[in-house]
């Protein structure tokens, strides 16, 4: 009953988190224009959210293992509630510095929430015996298609940014408060029969640093997406907001459904079968979205590049905590090479951008899936855990 109860707590727990990022991410255009930012510029700024994550992901092992996953969530949260306000705050009044510290509020809380709800997922995963990560994260992924949603319905009311972010950080806050109290419970023991020196140990393991390549690809991926899809249809197309926000949702519509039932492909077929399947989708609909056919073509083309880097996240998470003793440390440091893409990924695009257009610039995304392709293999389970979720391959 605790588990079940947990289950649930966990997968509210990554909606929310959906919630906060993509209720923000989907007005990426208004935001950009009410800082006037050429391409570039707004990709600079961007790299105050993915720099912070990527500084603060390597303390969040450590944090996870001495506080909890429950405390641990709940910090992170808070912090992405305060940038959330900081943003809206830099939005209304055209201060790009007031944005930047509200970007980089966000960037360290996500990165603390992120592996505290992923260890806990994995935790309830095993005690349940069944391959549940992929559904946990399409949770974000509901939570992203909700933030687009609403995204899109602000634009055409003409509501501002400002008053977007503010009730997206309150509703966060409150739903963390509450939801916390029902992860599972943190034995005593817990951190004293954590062996000592796991960090450093962790990044000499070939195995957990090619989970955190397979992460950086298909990281750098769903990012590029998540950072410039929106603004490559407006840009690059031509259309309105909405639109824009509406090819989003697209996205990420098709990244929940990918993950709602990746589980079932990840059980039949193994989790390195099925990264390959959805790193051929996520190429095929990204040519799709930069070949300048119509929107149209764009529109199902996020729809085969969502399916597409959909399990890349998910699995690698799993595959990182498959040892559970080691579960907190070896996700944050996979997480730190993974989180690599959401530091190069921003600057890189705006730069190219800023030369050659948004659509072009996205087809660097094409060595990102080359690189998830390269490390798949890694995402086997350990041989002292093959009757673990998805061990078949």
């Amino acid at each position: 009953m605790t588990e079940e109860r947990a289950k649930v707590a966990v997968g509210v727990t990554f909606a929310t988190n959906g919630l906060a990022f993509g209720g923000w991410l989907a007005r990426a255009p208004a935001i950009r224009d009410d800082l006037s930012l050429s391409p570039a510029g707004f990709g600079l700024l961007l790299l105050c959210l993915s720099g912070a994550a990527v500084a603060a992901i390597p303390l969040s092992g450590p944090l996870v293992q001495r506080l909890g996953p429950a405390r641990s969530v709940l910090l992170g949260s808070m912090s992405v509630v305060l940038g959330l306000i900081g943003l809206g705050i830099g939005a209304a009044a055209g201060s790009v510095p007031v944005a930047a510290v509200g970007l980089v509020l966000i960037g360290m809380g996500n990165s603390t929430w992120d592996v505290a709800m992923n260890v806990e997922g994995a935790d309830v995963e095993r005690r349940l015996g069944r391959t549940l990560m992929p559904r946990f994260h399409a949770g974000f992924s509901l939570g992203t298609v909700a933030g687009a949603g609403v995204s899109a319905a602000a634009a055409a009311l003409a509501v501002s940014v400002t008053t977007q972010v503010f009730a997206t950080a309150v509703l966060s806050a409150l739903i963390m408060v509450f939801i916390v109290r029902r992860f599972l419970p943190v034995p005593a023991s817990h951190a004293a029969e954590a062996p000592p020196g796991r960090v450093r140990d962790a990044w000499r393991e070939p195995r957990t640093l090619l989970i955190g390549v397979i992460m950086l690809g298909f990281g750098f991926t769903e990012g590029a997406a998540n950072d410039w899809l929106a603004i490559g249809l407006v840009d690059g197309y031509h259309a309105t907001e909405a639109v824009g926000a509406v090819g989003f949702g697209f996205f990420v519509t098709a990244m929940t459904l990918g993950r709602l039932f990746g589980g079932a492909a990840i059980e039949r077929w193994g989790r390195v079968v099925a990264l390959r399947l959805t790193a051929v989708s996520a190429l095929v609909g990204l040519l799709l979205v930069v070949s300048g056919i119509g929107v149209p073509a764009v529109l199902a083309g996020a729809l085969l590049w969502g399916a597409g880097a959909s399990l890349g996240f998910p699995v690698g998470m799993s595959a990182a905590a498959d040892d559970p003793l080691r579960a907190a440390i070896r996700v944050s440091v996979a997480g730190s090479v993974g989180y690599g893409a959401f530091l190069a990924g921003p600057p890189l695009i705006g730069l190219l951008a800023q030369h050659f257009g948004v659509l072009r610039a996205l087809l660097v995304v094409v060595a990102a899936i080359a690189l998830g392709l390269f490390g798949s293999a890694a995402a086997r389970p350990l041989p002292a855990d093959l009757t673990a979720p998805g061990s078949r391959r």
